[in-house]
C-alpha cells in the first residue's frame, strides 16, 4: 500500500509521473479536476453543488472539494492506496486532508515533491503545442513535432494553448509559489518529503530516481 501526495510547480511532469507510476504499481492516479468532471456528471449532491458553482465563473470552495476527495478515497479501487495530483494545493487544504485521513484511518505515506527551476518550466510549458486531431502533444524544443507545423497524425496547424503564453505561466508560478510550496515545510515537518531533481532532465530518467526515493527501485 502507497498513499502518496505528488508536489511540484505546473510544468513539473507530475501529470507524467502520475501515469508512469500507475503503470509501474497501480495505485490510482486521484486528480481534483477529474473527480469534479466525474462528479458532475454522475449527478451526485457534491456533483451538483460543484456544477452550480462552476457554472457562475467561482472556485468550489475547499469543503466541497474535501467532499469529493473523501468519497473518492472510499471506493475500491483506493483500497491499496492512491495517488493525489493537484491537492491539496494550499495549508488549510493540507489541514483538512489529514482530518479526513484520520476519519478514514489512513496516512498520507510520501509526498513526492518534483524540483524544476523556474526559467525551465517556462520553455517547457511556453513551447507545448497540441494537435487539434488527435490530441498528440508536441515541444517546439524537447520534441520538435515531425512535420515542421505538423502531427504526426498528418494534420497541420499546431495549436498553443491560451495560457501557454509566459504572462499567464510566470502569474501561475508566483501563485504556486506563494499558495502552493508551504506545503513543502507543512510536510517535511511530518519527515515524509521526498525531493527528485527534474530540471535537464528527461521524464525517465526522473521516474528513476522517483522509484529510488519513494522505495520502489529496490
Amino acid at each position: 500500500m502507497m498513499n502518496l501526495i505528488l508536489l511540484g510547480p505546473p510544468g513539473a511532469g507530475k501529470g507524467t509521473q502520475a501515469k508512469l507510476l500507475l503503470d509501474s504499481t497501480g495505485v490510482p492516479q486521484i486528480s481534483t479536476g477529474d473527480m469534479l468532471r466525474a462528479a458532475v456528471a454522475a449527478g451526485t449532491e457534491l456533483g451538483r453543488q460543484a456544477k452550480e458553482i462552476m457554472a457562475t465563473g467561482k472556485l468550489v470552495p475547499d469543503e466541497v472539494v474535501i467532499g469529493l476527495v473523501e468519497e473518492r478515497l472510499n471506493q475500491k479501487d483506493c483500497a491499496s492506496g492512491f495517488m493525489l495530483d493537484g491537492f491539496p494545493r494550499t495549508v488549510p487544504q493540507a489541514e483538512r486532508l489529514e482530518l479526513v485521513l484520520e476519519r478514514l484511518g489512513r496516512a498520507i505515506d510520501h509526498v513526492l515533491l518534483l524540483e524544476v527551476e523556474d526559467e525551465e518550466l517556462v520553455a517547457r510549458i511556453t513551447g507545448r503545442r497540441t494537435c487539434g486531431v488527435c490530441g498528440a502533444i508536441w515541444h517546439t524544443v524537447f520534441m520538435p513535432p515531425p512535420e515542421g507545423d505538423g502531427c504526426s497524425c498528418g494534420a497541420k496547424d499546431l495549436q498553443q494553448r491560451a495560457d501557454d503564453n509566459e504572462v499567464t505561466v510566470r502569474q501561475r508560478l508566483g501563485a504556486y509559489h506563494e499558495q502552493t510550496a508551504p506545503l513543502i515545510g507543512f510536510y517535511g515537518t511530518r519527515g515524509l518529503v521526498r525531493k527528485v531533481r527534474g530540471t535537464g532532465k528527461k521524464p525517465e530518467e526522473v521516474f528513476e530516481a522517483a522509484k529510488q526515493a519513494l522505495g520502489l527501485g529496490r
